[in-house]
């Protein structure tokens, strides 16, 4: 028998703040980028119309991680949040099992973190405005994100009760739809059921970072719409199967060459924002090497909290 620390969704918290979960992103999409750590393609298992499981492993950093993780977009009604699961991280070199943490608060810090480090990486210089459309628990993040960069950020949501208790919660502002939408810096975190983002209404200079459309059938932006615009993603095998960009490539109007990955700007490999008018949109399907980057930065303090443990 052995035990491992459990770290809860507030323990997950309590050890890594936005900034460092940002860092620990914008790292990990560098080592990635540069083939230093490695992540098989994201394992869907359907459960529609419900919602559906997701299985994502990585290895980096002399461990490897497996998310476990699910998806329901229903379950609020219900009183049950959207996103439930588990992290699993274990030591590379001999297998063993060194931590399990809450897949939930995982998943918000690294969203959050995704969201508006291209935001900061692919925006404007002088951007003023910032916004999220979205305000549940990875819109909260972003939005969180966004006020421990010392920028100002404003929230919408179709539910305006929910909006004006994150904003409350968060000390950010309530905006309409209309005002959100035209943000200098704008990060989507909707369920990806509705066009948010219909052709021409994104403005010169303008950056948006799409992070609603993780999965199949789900978009947030219009094809038309996304050909305007400059193109980054995360991941492009992920994004082209699963996420923001499928449309366009099933139609046969975008192509690998025309879609630049986020890490790889981030490395110095490929530039960015080229030009003050230009539109950048940002297609976040949520990484794996997010998650192992964000169970790290936690095992950092680990020692610090008073944590349960497992025995296994």
């Amino acid at each position: 028998m052995s035990s491992v620390p459990f770290l809860s969704g507030r323990d997950v918290e309590a050890a890594v703040s936005p900034e460092r979960a940002l860092e620990a992103v914008r790292n990990a999409f560098i080592a990635y980028s540069r083939g230093e750590w490695s992540m098989p393609p994201k394992v869907y298992v359907p459960a529609y119309p419900a919602g559906d499981f997701r299985a994502m492993p990585a290895l980096g950093g002399g461990h490897a991680s497996l998310k476990w993780v699910t998806s329901f977009p229903g379950n609020p009604a219900q009183g049950l949040p959207t996103v439930t699961g588990l992290v699993l991280l274990s030591d590379a070199s001999t297998g063993m099992l060194r931590a399990v943490l809450d897949a939930a608060a995982v998943t918000a810090l690294r969203t959050g973190a995704a969201a508006v480090l291209a935001a900061e990486t692919l925006g404007r210089p002088d951007a003023q405005t910032a916004a999220v459309v979205g305000a549940g628990v990875n819109g909260k993040a972003a939005a969180r994100t966004f006020l421990a960069r010392d920028r100002d950020v404003t929230l919408y949501d179709v539910d305006p009760n929910r909006a004006h208790q994150a904003a409350d919660e968060l000390g950010a502002s309530v905006a309409t739809r209309e005002q959100a939408l035209a943000a200098d810096l704008l990060v989507t975190m909707t369920p990806g059921h509705e066009i948010l983002l219909p052709e021409g209404s994104l403005q010169p200079g303008q950056h948006v970072s799409l992070m609603g459309a993780d999965g199949p059938g789900k978009a947030e932006i219009a094809v038309e719409e996304l050909l305007r615009a400059r193109i980054f993603a995360d991941d492009w095998e992920q994004a082209s199967h699963n996420g923001e960009l499928v449309h366009a490539v099933e139609a046969g109007v975008l192509e690998r060459a025309e879609v630049t990955e986020l890490g790889a700007v981030l490395a110095g490999d490929a530039p960015g924002r080229e030009g003050d008018e230009e539109i950048t949109v940002f297609d976040s399907t949520g990484l794996a090497i997010q998650d192992l980057a964000v169970a790290l930065a936690a095992m950092e303090r680990a020692g610090e909290l008073d944590l349960p443990t497992l025995d296994l």
